[in-house]
Parts: C-alpha cells; sequence; structure tokens
C-alpha cells in the first residue's frame, strides 16, 4: 500500500479534525516505526511523549498479552490484582501526602476529574490557570485551557475561568480569591513551547492558594512518569500539590491516566461522586505496571535527566553557533525546545525531517521540540538531532 491509498481510505471516512503528515505507520521497535513504503524513521516525537519506554517494549507487549488473555474488563464495582497493584505502586513512587488514586482513560480525563475533585472539596467553582496551557479537549479541560485557538470556538459552552501569565506570582495572586477553587498549572508547559518556570514559582502557587483557602493541581499529564528527570516535574521545585494528574507515558503507548490526590482532599468526597466505565481496567493496568517496572527497573529517571542535560547543551552549542536562526533553548529532561525566530523556517522542519528519517514536532509556532522515549539509543538520539539541526541551519 501506497501513501495515497491511505490519504484516499481517510478522505472517505474520517472526521477532518486532524493536519497528518504523510507518512502511513504500521510498526514500530524501541525508537524507530516503519511505515507502509518501507521507510524507516527516528522517533523524537514518542507519541507526544506517550511511549516513554519505546515502541513496543518486550515488558510490555508480554505484560498486554498475558493480561488480555487472562482479563481485560470488569467493572470498578470488583477488585482486581492489577489496579490494586498500580495504586500502591503509584504511591510509592509520588510524594508521601499524595496516597489516593483514581484511574481514568486519558489526561483530559483526569483533568476533568481533577476539576470535579477541587469543586467537592472546596464547594468554589472559579478556576485560574496560565495562558499557553494545555490541558486537554474535553469541555471541562477547555474551560482551564490558555491557548485560545482550542478555547475559542467552543467558549459559548465553557464557564468562566480566570487565564493569567505563566509563572507570573503576581498575576496569580491579584487572580486568587474567596471564589477559587483552584489553581491548576503544568510544571513545565509542553504544548505551549516548552516553557519552565523560574525556580519558586510553584512553590509560590501553593503559598497563594493556602492564602485563599484554594487547592493547587499539578497537570504532570506530559511531564509525569521521569520524563523532566524527576519522577513527577514538580520536584525540581518542592513544590506539594493537592491533586496531581497522570496520563500520556503511564501506559506507554496503553490507554491510561489518573488523578491523584491527598487523604484531606479524598475525605470530602462520597460514593458516586465520579465513575467511569473503562478506566483503570485490568489490561490498562497490567500495561501502566509494566511500564513503570521498567522506568524504575532500568533507571530512566535517572537517564533521562543526565541524557536531557547532554540534549540541552547540545542545542545550546548550536544556538551559540546560529544566533541568528535560534532565539533560546528551553528543557528539563528529555523535554526540550529549541527556539526559533522564525516561524516559517520552523513550520518547514517537521516534514523536511521526515524525508531525512526523522519524526519531530513544531509547537507554539517556532519552538522545535524533542521529547523522545527515555531510553533511546544514543545511537538513534544523536544522528537524528544533528539531522534535525542540519535541516534548521539550512532552512529559509
Amino acid at each position: 500500500m501506497k501513501i495515497e491509498a491511505a490519504r484516499e481510505r481517510e478522505a472517505a471516512h474520517f472526521l477532518p479534525v486532524v493536519k497528518r503528515h504523510p507518512v502511513a505507520l504500521v510498526s514500530g521497535a524501541g525508537s524507530r516505526v516503519r511505515d507502509v513504503e518501507g521507510r524507516e524513521f527516528v522517533d523524537l516525537m514518542a507519541g507526544w511523549g506517550v511511549t516513554c519506554i519505546g515502541h513496543c517494549h518486550p515488558a510490555l507487549s508480554e505484560a498486554i498479552a498475558t493480561q488480555a488473555a487472562r482479563l481485560m474488563q470488569t467493572t470498578n464495582i470488583f477488585y482486581t490484582l492489577p489496579q490494586l497493584d498500580l495504586i500502591e505502586t503509584l504511591a510509592e513512587i509520588t510524594p508521601p501526602e499524595i496516597t489516593r488514586t483514581f484511574l481514568v482513560n486519558s489526561g483530559t480525563e483526569a483533568v476533568d476529574g481533577a476539576l470535579k475533585l477541587a469543586h467537592r472539596a472546596t464547594g468554589r467553582s472559579m478556576f485560574v490557570s496560565t495562558r499557553n496551557s494545555f490541558h486537554g479537549r474535553s469541555i471541562g479541560a477547555l474551560r482551564v485551557i490558555g491557548q485560545d485557538k482550542h478555547r475559542k470556538p467552543y467558549e459559548a459552552l465553557l464557564p468562566e475561568a480566570r487565564i493569567v501569565p505563566f509563572d507570573d506570582l503576581d498575576a496569580a495572586r491579584a487572580a486568587m480569591d474567596a471564589d477559587c477553587a483552584a489553581f491548576i498549572v503544568e510544571p513545565v508547559q509542553g504544548e505551549g513551547g516548552v516553557n519552565v518556570p523560574t525556580d519558586g514559582y510553584l512553590t509560590g502557587l501553593r503559598e497563594i492558594c493556602d492564602a485563599n483557602g484554594a487547592l493547587l493541581i499539578l497537570d504532570e499529564v506530559q511531564t509525569g512518569i521521569g520524563r523532566t528527570g524527576r519522577m513527577l516535574a514538580l520536584e525540581h521545585d518542592g513544590a506539594r500539590a493537592d491533586i496531581v494528574t497522570l496520563g500520556k507515558g503511564l501506559g506507554g503507548g496503553f490507554p491510561v491516566a489518573a488523578f491523584l490526590t491527598t487523604e484531606a482532599v479524598a475525605r470530602t468526597v462520597a460514593l458516586g461522586d465520579h465513575g467511569t466505565t473503562f478506566g483503570g481496567n485490568p489490561l490498562a493496568c497490567a500495561a501502566a505496571n509494566a511500564v513503570l517496572g521498567v522506568v524504575v527497573g532500568e533507571k530512566l529517571v535517572e537517564r533521562s535527566a543526565a541524557l536531557g542535560a547532554r540534549l540541552i547543551e547540545r542545542l545550546r552549542d548550536f544556538g551559540r553557533q546560529h544566533p541568528d536562526v535560534v532565539e533560546t533553548v528551553r528543557g528539563r529532561g528529555l523535554l526540550c525546545g529549541l527556539v526559533l525566530r522564525d516561524a516559517e523556517r520552523a513550520a518547514a522542519i517537521p516534514g523536511r525531517a521526515l524525508e531525512a528519517g526523522v519524526l519531530v514536532n513544531v509547537t507554539a509556532g517556532t519552538v522545535v521540540r524533542f521529547f523522545p522515549a527515555l531510553n533511546i539509543p544514543e545511537a538513534d538520539l544523536w544522528p537524528a538531532v544533528d539531522a534535525v539541526l542540519g535541516l534548521v541551519a539550512g532552512s529559509s
């Protein structure tokens, strides 16, 4: 099959809300994927950071196959052992005050659950979030998203929220009052351009929330599970959250997410306050257990920190060599952004990278984003990065 055939099949039946690249992928192993035409690519996107242990990791594939042959789905009115294993592991790897977990299917569902939980705990209905944030596309998540391109088409459906500049404590302080249920923020803004806050920002938000009787929700859907060189990105700032959301890398490619909270917040809920048909099913939990086993067992959090530091320095070296092209470099761990001065130059990079055998994306208009699998072999990483940088330097 050729890519033209895939395009024709999509055009006949798919709702046209996604812009496709001219590639139809059929298989993957580690940090390499192959398309219908037999072309191979090094993956520096990892499915928006989802495939954190690479494509088709043997431990993950085996766990899914074994559990699929045993029990795939039941309902949350029954106990299952994979779910018990997962919530215990999450309690071990998150800060000690985070003790309670509810499992869902996606990051946007985790955000929805977090907002409901904050409302239930405080009795308040106002939320504060940040510009350029991304929290998902459900109606609940869109309420607090900080990007007009996603929010404005559905604004008539959305309750009011207050959206303030990211990394600005004065703005946060001015927006918070006794009506606010919570401040929701990403520890590092991923879709917004790999924006890393200054030291003390998250702990400052904690103080502001405490002063107003509000909760602090840290959205770790993209930054969690070792992506920034810590198990959770909040650890960089020593921040203390009331609610944490997880997703993407938690399942390594299988849909699973969670919102987690403290004992104090958990005591405010009642039976029936929330639910899900598929969330926390045995198959999803088996996948997440396998991913966490690999991340911890292979010390991928530590590897993310070390390899990410080298990648950021490589990008900075490139920036120093090409100051007319590169504005700055941002990132933590293996979530890195090369910020270009020209949006047209940036927009051309993903397509040209495909021709060079590399999957990479551009976000926020000018940011070439690198977030490969945490275990990407260096033999794949550095040639792929150099290929992208060569395209950046040569683009016009």
